[in-house]
C-alpha cells in the first residue's frame, strides 16, 4: 500500500478507535476478549481500507466491518483468529486506555444488552451512538421502518430485562 494511504488509515484509525472499543465492550466480557477483538477489527478495517470509496462516511464503513467482525467472531464457537502483522509502534498509533471501571448503572446496561442476539446489540449499540435511523438501517442492511420497529421491541425486552 502506498505511504499516503497508510497515512489516511492510521489518521481515520487514531480518530475512530473509540467506536472500536465500543464495539468490543457490547461484543466481549473481558480485558483480553477484547484486545483481541480490538485488533481483529483493526486488521480486518486495514485490510479492506483499500476498498473504502468514500460513498459512506468513515463511521458507517467501520461499523459495519467492526460489527460484521464482532458478529462472525463470536458467532464461531472456538473464536480462532487469522490474523497479519499490524504494529501500533510502527504507525505511531497511541491506544486509549479504555476504562473498565464503568459507573454501575452502565454496568447493568451492558449485562442486559449482552443477553440480546447479535443483530440486536448492534442496533442498540448504534442507537445508543446517537445514529439516527437512516444510518442505522444502512449499516445493518435494514430498511428505515425495520430499524426502528426492531429497536421499539428492544427498549421493551431490555425494560423487561432491567425491570423484572
Amino acid at each position: 500500500m502506498s505511504s499516503e494511504l497508510e497515512r489516511s488509515f492510521v489518521k481515520q484509525l487514531q480518530e475512530n478507535q473509540n467506536l472500536i472499543h465500543k464495539i468490543c465492550r457490547i461484543y466481549t466480557d473481558g480485558e483480553d476478549a477484547h484486545k483481541d477483538l480490538f485488533q481483529e477489527i483493526t486488521i480486518q478495517l486495514w485490510k479492506a481500507f483499500p476498498q473504502f470509496r468514500g460513498d459512506s462516511k468513515f463511521t458507517t464503513w467501520a461499523y459495519r466491518v467492526g460489527l460484521n467482525t464482532a458478529i462472525t467472531l463470536y458467532r464461531k464457537k472456538t473464536k480462532s483468529i487469522n490474523t497479519i502483522e499490524f504494529d501500533n509502534k510502527l504507525h505511531k498509533i497511541d491506544q486509549d486506555e479504555y476504562n473498565y471501571e464503568e459507573e454501575e448503572h452502565i454496568k447493568l446496561l451492558y449485562q442486559a444488552v449482552q443477553q440480546l442476539n447479535d443483530i440486536e446489540k448492534a442496533l442498540v449499540f448504534m442507537y445508543l451512538e446517537d445514529k439516527d435511523y437512516t444510518e442505522i438501517a444502512e449499516t445493518l442492511g435494514i430498511s428505515e421502518v425495520n430499524a426502528r420497529v426492531k429497536m421499539n421491541r428492544i427498549k421493551g425486552k431490555l425494560k423487561t430485562i432491567l425491570n423484572p
